[in-house]
């Protein structure tokens, strides 16, 4: 039996991409396909567990499609369904309200070098 969803919208937005790396993924596969070891690096301080694991999850909920490449080494692609490019608006919203909370708390953030 499948897991039953919650009827709140927001409340089933946070379910679908509600922790750290979902976003992180949607992020940077926004751009377009990218490999594991691509998104591994690109997102960061994630491990090869967490990551395998959230990428299975968003592809259950249909947000992402994976490709696997029958090669040696083996090679594995991963790009957004149609559903997941959907959540642009979702993401540049984050982006913006981001960019104001930087401008606003300037001495939240650490300073480059040089500036």
């Amino acid at each position: 039996m499948c897991e039953q969803l919650p009827a709140c919208p927001v409340e089933l937005t946070i379910t679908l991409i509600g922790n750290k790396w979902k976003v992180l993924i949607l992020r940077d596969l926004m751009d377009g396909t990218r490999r594991f070891g691509e998104l591994r690096c690109a997102i960061g301080a994630v491990s090869q567990k967490v990551l395998t694991a959230n990428l299975r999850e968003m592809e259950q909920e249909g947000l992402l499609s994976r490709k696997a490449y029958a090669e040696v080494p083996p090679r594995v692609e991963y790009t957004l369904t149609e559903l997941g490019y959907s959540l642009m608006p979702v993401l540049d919203a984050m982006h913006a309200w981001g960019d104001n909370y930087k401008k606003e708390h300037p001495s939240r953030f650490k300073q480059a070098p040089g500036e």
